[in-house]
């Protein structure tokens, strides 16, 4: 479920939450040159665990050095003094995540930029189209099925089935899909439905076409909806509660 407005800030502070956004070069490759006979339970353990650790790393988009990595492995079973002070780990960790971070912001403003330019492009050409009206707040909305019933508050609460998807038809979320609608207040929304649900009798359909600054804004939601990211929902109020 994604409508319901996001929190202010987002705080990350695990160090594996920065380090695994990390795309760089993989496991550093060399020849193998090394034939172990995987024989005794021991040696065949020892593989498979080696193995989905490596797995796990590779998927992360870690750089990381394969013959390090056993090193200290090795160092740690043998009760070997780290060849690290925590002066060093820590400087290391800071650089990792400063880079991180770095790559995670430029990433993101990059999608952002795209995400505002392509949704500025479809929020003109919509306004253009028959029965599409454009408040001044920038919300588009067009009504697919007339209602004749009440018209909903800040105050209250509804019921609605919807359908969410991107400009580009992406389907992000369903209460079709889930085979139930739901029920939740008015101003728990973001503001484009806050707004275009007052518009609506009970009983109609809407489609909705709702502005980043309307949505989610420049952090997204994650998943589908990126920075920046245009809507487009068709909402049907089905009652008042």
């Amino acid at each position: 479920m994604i409508l319901f407005s996001p929190p202010f800030s987002v705080i990350i502070t695990v160090y594996a939450a920065c380090v695994t956004r990390i795309k760089s070069t993989p496991f550093k490759q060399r020849k193998n040159t090394m034939t172990i006979a995987l024989e005794t339970l021991t040696q065949r353990l020892s593989y498979i665990v080696g193995e989905n650790m490596a797995h796990q790393l590779k998927n992360d988009g870690l750089a990381l050095d394969a013959d390090v990595v056993a090193l200290a492995v090795k160092d740690v079973m043998a009760d070997t003094p780290s060849r690290l002070t925590d002066a060093e780990k820590r400087s290391t960790v800071e650089q990792v995540q400063k880079e991180s971070q770095e790559r995670q912001m430029a990433a993101q403003a990059e999608q952002s930029a795209k995400n505002q330019a392509e949704g500025a492009a479809y929020l003109a050409e919509n306004a253009k189209k028959e029965g599409v009206i454009t408040t001044d707040s920038g919300l588009q909305y067009k009504s697919l099925v007339a209602g004749d019933g009440a018209k909903p508050s800040k105050s209250n609460k509804v019921r609605v089935h919807y359908r969410g998807t991107l400009i580009d038809g992406t389907v992000f979320d369903s209460s079709y899909d889930r085979g139930e609608p739901i029920v939740f207040p008015v101003t728990g929304v973001i503001a484009g439905w806050i707004e275009g649900l007052q518009l609506m009798n009970v009983g109609s359909k809407f489609e909705l076409t709702i502005p980043s600054n309307l949505a989610y804004g420049a952090n997204g939601s994650g998943g589908a909806i990126g920075p920046d990211a245009t809507l487009i929902f068709e909402v049907e109020l089905l009652a008042i509660e």
